[in-house]
């Protein structure tokens, strides 16, 4: 018997916008976030005054300070703002993972799109996604060497993943014979995405970093004006939109913050902070335009 999946976790509502996402995304979101604050908050009480960190390589923003925000050496988080509000992107991350897992526990939406269809890759940008919080805060609280390399190794992995998305879009499956299925693509796409989060952090201090993020978003942009002239599915252009809206705001505050023009050193409203916010903004935008996905017509893969 072919059984479809009902839920709406993977439908669109008409405003465009997930319709009616489970209650338990939102619990395993906001719960996982709820014990993460705890855990540092706790932490950071029992470490205040302690440098833990000083037996570790440091970094060069150490004593040069790249950013406004003022260096608390002997805490635990040495920069606080910055520290802590890289748990934004854990939050998209921890909804990542969870709308995987949905989408893998009830099978694919009627006409969902790639995404809906293939978990292992919501599964594999969420877990990206917490990498990059938890690596940047890592960074932002030590002020180390080891940490300047997560940190950057662990900036590009969303993005290497929505690349890897979009060629699964493209080529979700390899025909071996004119008479097969043929066979997925998405895991060797995930184990390329693994092998590129090693090389990154390995070669981190010998790549040109923006030339790498450049790369990875023009790629992206290269996509999403591919999708404009196909026909194979539908996309909510507001979301790519609001992407990329996020994306240039955020530059401009890291920017701003970079030239000492956006706050003082002891407010929380750090430019920093802020490009944190508006990046893990973007990402959570750029997820859900290929979630939203609409394919026409709808996929026999959809069944289970």
């Amino acid at each position: 018997m072919t059984e479809k999946n009902t839920d709406t976790a993977g439908s669109l509502a008409p405003s465009g916008l997930p319709a009616n996402v489970p209650c338990g995304v939102h619990r395993f979101a906001w719960g996982g976030l709820l014990l993460l604050v705890l855990l540092v908050a706790g932490l950071s009480q029992i470490y205040r005054g302690k440098d833990i960190w000083s037996g570790w390589a440091e970094s060069r923003e150490l004593r040069h300070h790249a950013y406004a925000e003022r260096i608390y050496v002997e805490d635990l988080l040495r920069t606080r703002a910055n520290s802590w509000s890289n748990l934004a992107y854990v939050v998209v991350g921890l909804y990542a993972l969870a709308m995987g897992w949905q989408d893998r526990r009830l099978g694919p939406a009627p006409n969902g799109g790639y995404l809906v269809r293939t978990p292992g890759m919501s599964l594999l940008f969420g877990a990206c996604c917490c990498y990059l919080g938890l690596g940047s805060g890592f960074y932002h609280a030590s002020l180390t060497r080891v940490g300047q390399q997560v940190d950057v190794a662990a900036m590009f992995m969303p993005l290497v993943v929505l690349c890897a998305i979009n060629l699964g879009r493209w080529v979700p499956r390899l025909k071996l014979s004119r008479s097969g299925q043929g066979i997925c693509t998405w895991p060797f796409l995930t184990a390329l995405s693994l092998v590129s989060a090693i090389l990154l952090f390995r070669y981190k201090w010998s790549i040109r970093t923006g030339v790498v993020m450049n790369t990875l978003i023009l790629t992206l942009t290269a996509f999403a004006l591919l999708d404009l002239v196909q026909r194979r599915w539908k996309l909510p252009a507001p979301l790519i939109l609001l992407s990329g809206a996020a994306l240039v705001s955020a530059r401009l505050c890291w920017q701003w913050d970079i030239d000492g023009k956006f706050s003082g050193p002891d407010t929380w409203f750090q430019g920093h902070s802020v490009w944190h916010l508006l990046t893990a903004l973007s990402l959570a935008g750029m997820y859900f335009y290929y979630r939203l996905e609409v394919s026409h017509p709808a996929p026999e893969s959809a069944r289970v």
